[in-house]
C-alpha cells in the first residue's frame, strides 16, 4: 500500500496552444491530464513518496488515457475503476500569457459522479500515513458525496491524518449547500488549507486569523494554514500559536499560468510532514512548490523533484532544516 491516499475526479484536459485566444476562437489544442487531487498525486510521487488515487473514469478512449497517464507518473491506480454507463469527466483550458485561464468543463454525469461508496471498504489504509481531501469531488453529485463521507469516516476511524482543501467549485447544487457541507466537511480533517478568497465565502471574512479561527472549531482540526497569495501562509494551531511563512517572490513576467498553486502548496505540505519535518518547513515547502508551478503552463509541470527543490532552495538561499 501506499504513504498517502486521495480521492477525486481526473479530467481530460485540451489545453490550447494560442496565448491568450478565447476559447471559443481556439483552434489548435494539446491534451494533458488534470484535476486537483490527481496533481497532489503526482506532486507527492515526484518528490519520492508513494500514493494511491481513488476514481472512476468511462469505458472510453478518455478513460484509458487517464489510466495510462497516471501509471506513467507512477501513481497507483488500484481503486481507479472503469465504468461503461458513463463517459469520462473532460475540459477545454485556455492558455494564458499571465493570470488565470478560462476554464469550461463537461463532467455532468461522469464516470466519476457514480463511483459508489462500496469501493471504500476495499481500500487497503495499512501503510497510509496522510490523507488528502478535497472540496471537489464531493460537489460533483450525492453519489460523489455520501463515497466522500464514507471515506472521511473510515479515515477517522483509524484514525489517519487528514488534510482539507476547499478548493471551491461551482459544482455544488446551491451556494448555500455548498457553504455548509464544505464547512462541515473541513471539521473532519487535522489540517485545513483554505486561500484566504475561500475563507471569506466559507466564512464572511478575509482576516487570515478569523478564518483560522473559524476552522479551528472542527471537531478534529489542529491547525489551519490560510494560504495569503504572493506573501505566503497565515498558520494557526489549536494551541493558540500563529505565525506567517513568507513566500517567494515570483517576478510578473515569470508568472505564466496560476493553475496547480493550491494543489502544489498542498503537496508540498504533504510530503515535508510525511519526512519528519515541523510545520514551518512543511508551509515553507508549500509556498516553494506553488511558486515553481506558477512559472510553468501546465496543471503540474512545475513540481519538482527532490534535486529541483534543493536547487531552488540553494538559489533562494533557505533551508528546511
Amino acid at each position: 500500500m501506499s504513504e498517502v491516499i486521495t480521492i477525486g475526479e481526473p479530467l481530460v484536459t485540451f489545453a490550447s496552444e494560442e496565448p491568450d485566444v478565447s476559447l471559443a476562437d481556439a483552434l489548435e489544442w494539446h491534451k494533458i491530464m488534470g484535476g486537483a487531487e490527481l496533481n497532489v498525486a503526482i506532486g507527492v510521487k515526484r518528490l519520492g513518496h508513494s500514493v494511491q488515487y481513488i476514481s472512476q473514469v468511462g469505458e472510453d478512449p478518455f478513460g484509458e488515457f487517464v489510466k495510462k497517464t497516471i501509471a506513467s507518473h507512477k501513481v497507483g491506480t488500484d481503486y481507479v475503476s472503469y465504468d461503461s454507463k458513463h463517459w469520462t469527466g473532460h475540459q477545454i483550458k485556455q492558455r494564458v500569457t499571465n493570470g488565470d485561464p478560462q476554464t469550461f468543463n463537461y463532467r455532468k454525469n461522469s464516470a466519476a459522479c457514480y463511483l459508489t461508496k462500496d469501493i471504500i471498504s476495499k481500500i487497503d489504509l495499512s501503510d497510509v500515513k496522510i490523507a488528502h481531501m478535497s472540496g471537489i469531488f464531493p460537489s460533483i453529485s450525492d453519489t460523489a458525496e455520501e463515497t466522500f463521507r464514507a471515506l472521511f469516516k473510515r479515515l477517522n476511524d483509524a484514525n489517519i491524518l487528514t488534510t482539507y482543501d476547499p478548493n471551491i467549485r461551482d459544482t455544488w447544487k446551491s451556494h448555500e449547500y455548498m457553504v455548509k457541507t464544505e464547512n462541515e466537511l473541513a471539521g473532519y480533517a487535522d489540517i485545513v488549507m483554505p486561500g484566504v478568497n475561500e475563507g471569506k465565502i466559507l466564512t464572511g471574512s478575509d482576516n487570515p486569523e478569523k478564518i483560522a479561527d473559524f476552522f479551528l472549531k472542527g471537531k478534529r482540526t489542529k491547525t489551519v494554514i490560510v494560504k495569503i497569495g504572493s506573501k505566503g501562509a497565515f498558520v494557526k494551531n489549536e494551541d493558540g500559536t500563529k505565525y506567517i511563512v513568507d513566500g517567494f517572490k515570483v517576478a510578473p513576467q515569470n508568472i505564466v499560468d496560476t493553475v496547480g498553486a493550491g494543489d502544489g502548496f498542498a503537496l508540498g505540505v504533504i510530503t515535508a510532514l510525511l519526512e519528519g519535518k515541523n510545520m514551518k518547513s512543511a508551509v515553507m515547502r508549500g509556498n516553494a512548490v506553488g511558486a515553481l508551478q506558477i512559472q510553468t503552463p501546465g496543471d503540474n509541470d512545475g513540481y519538482p523533484t527532490p534535486e529541483k527543490l534543493q536547487e531552488f532552495y540553494q538559489k533562494e538561499g533557505v533551508s528546511e532544516d
